[in-house]
């Protein structure tokens, strides 16, 4: 029977989510589920909430907590990874606070920008050892990445070692559905097409019954852009880039150099962008955690019903070799889509089965699209070669060809906020010639 890994089961809600959907797929009756976690506390709880789970759902699931990354790879078939590198304190707190002091503000600073870049960096070396082990104990699993920034983490794995990986995200699969319920249109039956890269993927067609819904779509969000509400940027991109993007509104405004400008505060007003989101949502997180551990972690009774998540159904495809299409992160090995680089990590339609997951082709983009995805890979790919080659050049470099850092700081500045930013992180980061 199938051997599943989960990397940093400490993350109690998102450990119930993956692993309890695998609890309702009959191909892994008498699976083990390997949990692990540096933090043992967390690990105990996530491990006592699962055993609940399976008592209640599949008694044929062994639940087993390690405190060795090793011994939990060991033999694994899958290896789930949800790992934050160095937490909300100190690192997330770092990754605010020092660009804030040089006038550089962010929302959620997870997938690019400074905040993206120095998450990136802190990772890697943490992706890396868990390839060696994989190679070592588990050399032909498979990795089901959730943990960001999604692009530079799947693309390293993909790239700079020999474990098959894939990269998962949420965005792709709430995308319309959650900009149909925000514009009041059926949902039903609708066909779509969504291609790009992580958190900046295009919807390039929405049908129903073969007909275009984006004219739709466009009339109803002008009208919507007339009052506030919690999408505003990304309805503006697609005023003027002419397709939706699939991650939030919060995100895109870091994204991008066009709306958090010091130049321009009242945009921040203008389109209702959530400045320092992240360590917020970190804050009510861990308070909320306080108040919910014991209805979730100490209730014999709870219940689960199968989540959005990928997980389960690729997994679930490759047991039974039962198709299953989504949406993944992979390397645009061949050009799948057509007019970004070979090297970067794109997201697009895959299929997975018993051989494994295919990506599907989708040519090229709408230029304007493939030259805003662009602007984001370029950081991208130069914070992977900094945590390769351990040059700091590359940092400052990355920094420097972000959209929103480059826009709003000179060059002498970034400079100088990537080396207190090294500095600040301390041991969580190697060392950079």
């Amino acid at each position: 029977m199938p051997k599943i890994t989960f990397i940093g089961a400490g993350s109690t809600i998102f450990a119930k989510n993956v692993l309890g959907d695998c609890m309702f797929v009959e191909a892994l009756n008498g699976s083990e589920f390997a949990l692990h976690d540096i933090d043992e506390k967390r690990l105990r709880e996530s491990e006592q909430m699962l055993k609940h789970l399976a008592n209640k759902y599949n008694k044929t699931i062994r639940i087993v907590s390690y405190l060795n990354r090793k011994d939990a790879l060991s033999g694994a078939n899958y290896v789930i990874n949800a790992i934050q590198v160095g937490g909300y304190k100190p690192s997330t707190v770092i990754d605010f606070e020092i660009p804030k002091k040089y006038g550089l503000r962010q929302t959620i600073g997870d997938t690019v920008g400074i905040g993206g870049i120095f998450r990136t960096l802190r990772t890697i070396p943490v992706m890396q050892a868990i390839a060696n082990d994989m190679e070592e104990v588990c050399p032909d699993a498979w990795l089901l990445n959730y943990t960001n920034p999604m692009a530079t983490l799947t693309g390293f794995m993909l790239k700079y070692t020999s474990i098959k990986t894939i990269g998962l995200c949420h965005s792709v699969q709430v995308c319309t559905k959650e900009l149909f319920e925000r514009l009041e249109m059926n949902h039903e039956r609708i066909e779509e097409k969504i291609a790009g890269i992580n958190h900046m993927a295009w919807l390039l067609e929405v049908k129903k019954d073969g007909m275009d819904l984006y004219p739709e779509i466009k009339k109803r969000a002008q009208e919507k852009q007339l009052e506030k509400h919690d999408d505003m940027v990304r309805f503006e991109l697609m005023d003027k880039f002419g397709y939706y993007i699939t991650e939030s509104s919060e995100h895109n405004a870091e994204y991008h150099p066009y709306f958090i400008k010091s130049q321009y505060p009242e945009l921040i007003e203008k389109f209702n962008i959530p400045l320092d989101e992240y360590p917020r949502r970190c804050v009510n997180q861990i308070n909320g955690w306080e108040k919910m551990r014991e209805d979730i972690v100490h209730n014999s009774e709870l219940s689960h019903e199968r989540s959005h998540e990928y997980g389960s159904r690729i997994i679930e495809a490759m047991e039974t070799n039962i198709p299953f299409k989504f949406g993944g992160n992979v390397l645009n090995t061949g050009g799948i889509i057509s007019n970004l680089p070979t090297k970067a990590c794109i997201e697009v339609p895959c299929v997975a089965d018993r051989n494994g997951i295919m990506p599907c082709y989708i040519g090229e983009l709408p230029e304007q699209l493939a030259a805003l995805n662009q602007t984001n890979i370029n950081t991208q790919l130069l914070t992977i070669k900094a945590a390769t080659t351990l040059d700091k050049r590359h940092i400052y470099q990355a920094a420097m060809l972000d959209p929103h850092t480059s826009a709003e700081l000179s060059l002498a500045d970034i400079t100088a906020m990537c080396d207190d930013l090294i500095e600040a992180h301390g041991t969580h980061l190697p060392v950079y010639h």
